[in-house]
């Protein structure tokens, strides 16, 4: 099965913490990869490293064949890119943006005016085409910049958390569209907090934990039975606390409000 990205033993420290410890993973082509993780367990690191966006202290990260350190160029190419915290020149207006990352990726200009006005559609932002990207929600921020990962027509879709503050009918289009981007022989790679979305949504997912891979595979054999959400909670060591906050809704409680 050809690989689409391929991670080989990616390590990545802060200071003493290491965030990331010899990670590696095979995400096939073709494929709706789903990467799950509690806060810190290394998902924004790992996909960082493995788009050029972070340089890893060692190990490899490769693109449909390009090493994405030793042969950049080939590499970013083959990617759409939707980063955490990505930063976008928001002083243009939405259809400017996407227009501007169409001429970047060097897509011939007749081709991003028809893309451009078919991502706005798809996307639902048409009537806020020509609005300034900085009064944008952080819902039509996202969508926005999904547009701008999309306009050159990659084949590897690497997304961090593409549905965080996006509305239940914005969703709903996305999903689609990476429905039909994996149709059509494309591959995706996200990650996520919402086990149930990624449930419904992939084929494919790999739990990292603590900067290590804990479990990669089919949905089927990584749920081996259970949930999503229970296998998750069983890796990962879920863990409510020992914490007594019984005061939160005990007769102190109660006193402090009538006070």
């Amino acid at each position: 099965m050809e690989s689409a990205l391929t991670l080989n033993a990616l390590t990545k420290r802060f200071g003493t913490k290491v965030a990331v410890d010899q990670l590696s993973l095979q995400v096939p082509a073709g494929s709706m990869f789903g990467l799950v993780g509690p806060n810190g367990a290394g998902k924004t690191t790992t996909l960082s490293m493995a788009t050029g966006l972070l340089r890893p202290d060692a190990g490899q990260a490769v693109v449909l064949g390009h090493d994405v350190w030793a042969d950049p160029p080939r590499a970013k190419a083959a990617m759409g890119v939707l980063p955490d915290g990505l930063r976008l020149f928001d002083r243009l207006s939405g259809r400017e943006l996407i227009t501007y990352s169409g001429r970047l990726r060097r897509v011939p200009e007749e081709q991003i005016q028809q893309r451009c006005a078919a991502l706005l559609d798809a996307l639902g932002l048409t009537e806020d085409a020509d609005t300034l990207v900085v009064d944008y929600s952080a819902g039509m921020t996202k969508k926005i910049a999904l547009a701008c990962a999309l306009v050159h027509g990659p084949r590897l879709l690497v997304l961090d958390e593409p549905f965080e503050a996006v509305d239940p009918v914005s969703g709903d289009r996305i999903r689609t569209i990476l429905r039909n981007f994996v149709a059509s022989s494309g591959t995706v790679i996200f990650s996520s907090h919402v086990m149930e979305l990624v449930e419904n949504l992939c084929d494919r997912v790999a739990v990292i934990g603590d900067g290590h891979l804990l479990a990669n595979g089919t949905l089927e054999e990584v749920r081996a039975g259970a949930s999503l959400q229970e296998r998750f909670l069983q890796l990962v060591g879920g863990d409510a606390g020992s914490a007594d906050l019984s005061w939160l809704t005990g007769p102190a409680g109660d006193q402090r409000s009538e006070a």
